[in-house]
């Protein structure tokens, strides 16, 4: 799993790649370069996700652990 600080060196990195590929389609459409921006939004999505994902994960704890505490408030409540 990846630490956020990577992920977002990651998109910062990629982002600049995406604005050198829009620099250069600005000049004149090429479909090797419309290509590599499709490839490039791809990833960074996936990255944007992962993010959110480690945020979640850095705010709220793991995934396991939430699941088990809400199940074991269920369990209170139901007992109450």
């Amino acid at each position: 799993m990846k630490t956020l600080p990577t992920i977002q060196v990651q998109i910062e990195q990629l982002s600049q790649q995406r604005s050198v590929v829009n620099r250069a389609l600005s000049e004149g459409h090429d479909l090797k370069l419309a290509a590599e921006r499709e490839r490039i939004d791809v990833a960074l999505g996936k990255l944007w996700d992962a993010a959110r994902q480690a945020r979640v994960r850095i705010t709220h704890g793991e995934r396991d652990r939430i699941i088990a505490r809400a199940r074991q408030e269920e369990r209170l409540e139901r007992a109450a």
